[in-house]
């Protein structure tokens, strides 16, 4: 299998659609998966303005494919996860906003991996779940640090000691998603959000995804000095210009 079949891109106007497609395995994330979405973050086409990120058969990812790691060597499993800690840290550094549409599985690395994403749509019938505790391993794609942030390190302990599954309508109120639809439709609303996230200012993006997670690390002194030269940037330029500008004639802002 190549790394074209697993990863499926399709292009709609200034919105790049990347499937995840290994619909057998339940988009389980193999090392050719991992190295194709690597492959297209240090690429991502010039017009794209948003990405959305789904998975075929009805599942979002089921998590590492485990049967890739039934005999590894402790280096080669840190080299490993050193990896997809770089693959991941790509996603949730680019740029360009990621839009995650969630489906059924969304366990283990599956998670880990949406939890790089930007923007989380989950359906009501999601399954999110870390069962590594249950297969004898721990986390290795950066899971300890990502989720963490979002629901607590003393929430994913309890997840990862018992395997515990939450549905789509629990994990949005403990924040692994954003946004919440009924069954079949997070591919849909996904789109509609990155439509409204295309439509910013490239630069304004960029500047949002990146300091906000630096400010949210530094001391409170040294975040908010940083979020005043940030301000001080994104303020200055021909974007706030046409922004303040379309503002006050009441017409949709054109950023070019």
């Amino acid at each position: 299998m190549t790394k074209d079949q697993v990863l499926i891109q399709e292009q709609r106007g200034n919105i790049s659609h990347l499937m995840l497609n290994r619909p057998e395995k339940r988009n389980a994330l193999n090392d050719d998966l991992v190295a194709a979405l690597d492959d297209f973050f240090a690429n991502v086409p010039e017009q794209t303005r948003a990405i959305v990120i789904s998975g075929t058969g009805g599942h979002f990812s089921s998590g590492l494919d485990l049967s890739q790691h039934v005999a590894r060597q402790p280096l080669d499993v840190m080299a490993h996860s050193r990896n997809w800690h770089r693959v991941m840290a790509r996603i949730a550094q680019s740029p360009v906003p990621v839009v995650a549409a969630m489906s059924g599985a969304v366990m283990g690395g599956g998670l880990e991996f949406a939890a790089a994403c930007h923007v989380r749509v989950a359906e009501e019938t999601v399954r999110f779940q870390m069962p590594e505790g249950l297969r004898g391993i721990f986390v290795g794609g950066g899971g300890s640090v990502r989720i963490s942030r979002l629901i607590g390190p003393d929430r994913l302990t309890e997840m990862m000691l018992t395997g515990r599954t939450y549905s789509g309508v629990d994990g949005e109120r403990l924040g692994l998603a954003h946004h919440l639809v009924p069954e079949g439709q997070a591919l849909e609303k996904a789109f509609e959000l990155a439509g409204r996230i295309a439509r910013n200012s490239p630069t304004i993006n960029g500047f949002i995804i990146q300091a906000i997670a630096q400010i949210g690390s530094m001391p409170p002194e040294a975040g908010l000095y940083a979020e005043s030269l940030t301000a001080a940037l994104s303020q200055t330029g021909p974007d706030a210009e046409e922004g303040l500008k379309a503002f006050l004639e009441k017409r949709p802002p054109n950023f070019g």
